[in-house]
């Protein structure tokens, strides 16, 4: 059996010998940052496609290689025949079917900046994720404003809110104008409170919040900024607020409120506090890392 054992042994390190040669060790190297690079690919592309219409495809055309696998086994000569004589089509049958996406794929990755995206894809696809949260509400703040609907966002950042979040009604969905307006039309069972946003997501609405203590705000606050006020005052969070009384928008950040904001300027708050503050944290830890 120890023989066996050792043979067994032997017979796996040739069988990888060939692909990594283990008695060179330039060799050994180029072919493990080979494979490595390949392995990478395979996984970005895995990780592109995932969210596509072609991952249903895929997971297809994988169940049909295991059924022809099976049918091989099991000597069902018929349906294995005729399921090899697909595969072996496949490859017209993958071009044919993944039409839309190879081209959409190939259009991206031929622009330089999608090139660079694509060893960095975990950090890009963060970037544009918040960025389409700021356009989401924005948007959404615009539409409610001009209809003059009362309304409370509260983006969380480093500071954990779970508190807050149980307080409300978890909805963990993705960002969209149409579901904030939604949230916040009158006479909704969640148009009253707070929404929250987490990891570019609607966590839960109509959340309680603490209402900030300062006795120098003016009288023309109403509760919605007030509370708006007080979880930047316990958190380092940002609220937008629209009054239902004006329609008027508000940003509050730090125990401070900017008020009569324009969609613009709004926008340009939170880029600055969402975007641009978190590419210099990164920025911050990576020489921190180098550093120590």
């Amino acid at each position: 059996m120890l023989n066996s054992l050792v043979e067994n042994f032997e017979n796996i390190t040739n069988f990888i010998s060939v692909y990594i040669p283990i008695n060179a060790p330039l060799e050994m190297l180029k072919s493990i940052i080979d494979i490595s690079i390949v392995s990478y690919i395979i996984f970005k592309l895995i990780k592109l496609g995932k969210e596509t219409r072609a991952w249903q495809l895929v997971k297809g055309i994988v169940v049909i290689f295991i059924i022809a696998m099976l049918s091989e086994w099991l000597q069902l000569r018929t349906l294995a025949f005729i399921l090899n004589k697909t595969i072996e089509l496949a490859g017209f049958a993958v071009v044919v079917l993944f039409q839309p996406e190879l081209r959409r794929g190939l259009e991206q990755l031929g622009r330089s900046s999608n090139i660079r995206d694509f060893f960095n894809f975990d950090e890009s696809d963060d970037v544009i994720h918040t960025t389409y949260t700021i356009e989401e509400i924005v948007k959404a703040a615009t539409e409610l404003s001009k209809t003059q609907t009362g309304a409370l966002i509260v983006v969380e950042r480093e500071t954990k809110l779970g508190e807050i979040i149980n307080t409300g009604t978890t909805l963990d969905s993705n960002i969209s104008s149409e579901l904030i307006i939604n949230i916040f039309t009158p006479n909704t069972p969640l148009h009253d409170g707070a929404l929250i946003i987490r990891d570019n997501k609607l966590k839960s609405a109509a959340c309680f919040l603490p209402l900030t203590d300062n006795p120098n705000l003016s009288k023309e606050l109403g509760t919605r900024h007030r509370a708006a006020l007080g979880i930047t005052e316990v958190s380092d969070c940002i609220s937008v607020v629209v009054s239902e009384e004006t329609g008027k928008i508000s940003y509050a950040l730090n125990g401070g409120l900017s008020r009569n904001l324009t969609p613009d300027t709004l926008r340009k708050a939170l880029n600055k506090n969402l975007l641009e503050k978190k590419t210099v944290n990164k920025k911050l830890s990576l020489w921190k890392g180098k550093s120590k």
